[in-house]
């Protein structure tokens, strides 16, 4: 029998996933320690009355076999100094981790052919045999004009304002015409862990030079980065390297200047000492995951906000987790906009989806507030025939909801500057909407254990439930007892009133762009089924969930802008000899253990790529290939582990080359400059920096194929 990784110290502790206190602490301010914020009796899925829809009129699991092939082990790639904890790499026995062998010709799906990084616990990025990878850009490293060289003991909010920022999270890699062997890399910057940027760190008394810094490691960046000159002509490697002082090269900040938009600029809600025309705000806090647009703009959703603000007293604080005391980095002492008892509206200014214009420096980015304040983990962008943009985005809490956006504009084509005007209101005018889930399997037979239902799946149907529309001349309220300026700020009161489906922390959503299918990564959940919290339903089947799951969602007709949907889950994650686990059907004992998806991306061949995030099986977080179509749907295989307490973020996956975010390295409870968890990515004697990395084939050919 296969055995999985031990549990590595105090990475998992009692916290949910494997996530150590450290990372809860700072990236979410211990969220799930909290009581839970969604305390309303709306409708879960398993109560709801099947709709007119049934999926099986609209989506059928496709065939499956066995995958033939023995197991031998993929190679750990390290970085200089690297170690691994807990006795090194550990290699399951299962045939998954071979599937052909790595001397010869790896079978699989298209896209997926290598030889499965095998579950461990080292202090290294590790790839399959055959590949390589380096790191592209660390935190620190210089890319505006006069930015210093990064030193960790000399550290300034001016030198980091000019300089590549932490925490990557969302990636983005845009072309650049004219300006051959290069791309646009855009990075989300998610939030800072203090204690593992400053020595000697006191998180009672940080120095206001300490929180500059941290204001400005905040944001987004955006960085011309080149493949290597040396072999790059041949597409031999997957090296990048950036290009410092690049006129596009920009930095965004918590201190910099963005332009509310839609139906909420200028409302009362939103107005503050220090902009009573409610359309100014400073900054952008905790950017998690995203999206590229159509029209050639990058989007990022502002996540965890909450954490960042201070003495919160009214319901609607409480029901988006603002603590009524002090924050745990302080800013309240240096900046009375993190008081809300001094500035009750300047939290209403966050939550939003922003859009960023990376080839215009000078541009002022937007915050849409068509698209709903919440924990936004991303927004992913697929058009409707005509040519309007829908937004998909989930809300990354404990049982809270998964939204889209349907505009009534449509996008034009073109590059003039009327053009780029245009496409930039895109997402300023039309319909915000919910997802309520129904399944259809009788209530007896989804009984918390994770088991399938009699008809072999996790499935059902499900209606996008208006909330508001914004027009050019106002907006109109869906939701009874409501103005629409009210749902678009109190987004989550609105999906309670309307009774939408309470969900297991929807993430990333990806629309695939062969199939249509949308897919939502489920992170996990283990207050569902405790206490007074809702019990399992078909669409999150597990009491205690603490794996995660990924759902696929078919629109009716496959058009985007439909208000009906046929749903099942694809994945329920875990250890695949865990009978409550599924892989699309797929022999689970040809399948990679995974747990906690988050981050999710497609390539060429129309395969997901599913990053995870804080994975319970005793292994590093890591990213996976799965296949969604034919014959081999379901197989899925990782690609890399990340180091000691990082996470796995980005993805983005290119023909040649695969860019992760290294988020959160070292992020291990006890860990500080001085006595640090880590030595990724430059060794012993370093400190440890977040660091986006790209991996590619030895040989120079196509990834997986």
């Amino acid at each position: 029998m296969r055995k999985l990784l031990p549990l590595i110290g105090t990475l998992s502790g009692s916290h949910p996933g494997g996530r150590s206190a450290l990372t809860c602490r700072y990236r979410c301010g211990d969220a799930c320690f909290h009581e839970v914020p969604n305390t309303s009796s709306n409708e879960y899925a398993g109560d709801v009355i099947a709709g007119a829809l049934s999926r099986r009129s609209v989506m059928r699991a496709a065939a499956v076999v066995t995958v033939a092939g023995a197991g031998t082990a993929a190679g750990v790639v390290g970085a200089p100094g690297a170690r691994a904890a807990g006795g090194g790499p550990a290699v399951s026995g299962s045939p998954a981790y071979g599937a052909g062998g790595a001397k010869g010709k790896v079978k699989g799906a298209r896209g997926l052919r290598f030889a499965p990084v095998p579950p461990n616990t080292a202090d290294a990025v590790t790839v399959p045999e055959g590949y390589r990878h380096h790191v592209v850009i660390r935190w620190g490293e210089p890319i505006l004009r006069g930015a210093p060289a990064f030193d960790p003991e000399r550290q300034s909010p001016e030198a980091q304002a000019g300089q590549f920022g932490y925490n990557c999270d969302f990636l983005a890699l845009l072309p650049l015409p004219g300006e051959r062997g290069r791309q646009l890399l855009v990075a989300s910057h998610e939030y800072t862990d203090e204690i593992l940027m400053f020595r000697g760190y006191d998180p009672d008394r940080p120095t206001r030079e300490q929180v500059e810094i941290a204001w400005a490691a905040h944001g987004l960046s955006a960085v011309v980065v080149e493949e290597d000159r040396r072999t790059g002509k041949t597409g031999r490697t997957g090296k990048l390297t950036p290009v410092p002082r690049h006129p596009l090269n920009r930095r965004v900040t918590a201190t910099t200047e963005f332009e509310l938009t839609g139906p909420v600029a200028g409302s009362e809600l939103v107005r503050t000492s220090a902009d009573p025309s409610g359309t100014k705000v400073l900054g952008t806090l905790n950017n998690c995951s995203g999206g590229i647009t159509p029209w050639g703009t990058t989007l990022h959703g502002e996540e965890n906000f909450n954490q960042y603000f201070a003495n919160g007293s009214r319901d609607t604080d409480k029901r988006y987790g603002i603590g009524s005391g002090a924050t745990e980095r302080k800013w309240e002492r240096f900046d009375q906009r993190f008081d809300l008892a001094r500035e009750p509206n300047e939290v209403h200014r966050f939550g939003y989806v922003v859009e960023f214009d990376p080839y215009d420096p000078a541009s002022t980015p937007r915050k849409h507030t068509a698209l709903g304040r919440f924990k936004h983990e991303a927004a992913t962008v697929r058009l409707t025939h005509d040519g309007r943009p829908v937004v998909y985005s989930g809300d990354d809490e404990r049982f809270d909801y998964f939204y889209k956006f349907v505009s009534s504009k449509r996008m034009r084509h073109g590059t003039s500057r009327r053009v780029r005007e245009h496409n930039l209101t895109l997402l300023d005018e039309g319909t915000l909407y919910v997802a309520r889930l129904s399944g259809d399997s009788p209530a007896i037979e989804v009984d918390g254990s994770g088991r399938l239902p009699a008809d072999g799946e996790f499935d059902g149907s499900g209606e996008w439930i208006p909330l508001a529309t914004a027009t050019a001349g106002g907006a109109v309220s869906h939701v009874e007892g409501m103005t629409a300026e009210e749902v678009f700020v109190f987004t989550r009161l609105a999906g309670d009133k309307v009774g939408a489906t309470k969900m297991d922390r929807p993430e990333d959503v990806e629309p695939n762009p062969a199939t249509g299918k949308v897919y939502v990564a489920l992170t996990n959940n283990s207050s569902r089924g405790t206490g007074a919290n809702p019990k399992a339903d078909e669409a999150n089947p597990r009491n205690a969930n603490k794996h995660g799951h990924v759902l696929e969602l078919t629109e009716r007709w496959n058009r985007p802008e439909s208000t009906r949907f046929a749903w099942s889950l694809f994945l329920v994650a875990g250890d695949p000899e865990d009978p409550a686990t599924y892989f699309a059907g797929f022999p689970k004992d040809a399948v990679s253990p995974i747990s906690c998806p988050d981050n999710l991306a497609f390539d060429d061949h129309g395969n997901l790529w599913i990053s995870t995030d804080g994975s319970a099986l005793g292994s590093h977080d890591g990213l996976f290939g799965v296949a969604t179509s034919g014959p081999r749907r379901g197989e899925l295989r990782q690609f890399l582990t990340v180091p000691v307490g990082a996470e796995t973020c980005g993805p983005v996956v290119q023909d040649r080359r695969v860019l992760v975010a290294v988020q959160h390295p070292g992020e291990v409870d006890g860990a500080t400059v001085e006595n640090p968890a880590s030595t990724w990515p430059d060794g012993p004697g370093h400190i440890v920096r977040p660091a986006v990395v790209a991996v590619w084939r030895a040989d120079g050919r196509d990834i997986g194929v």
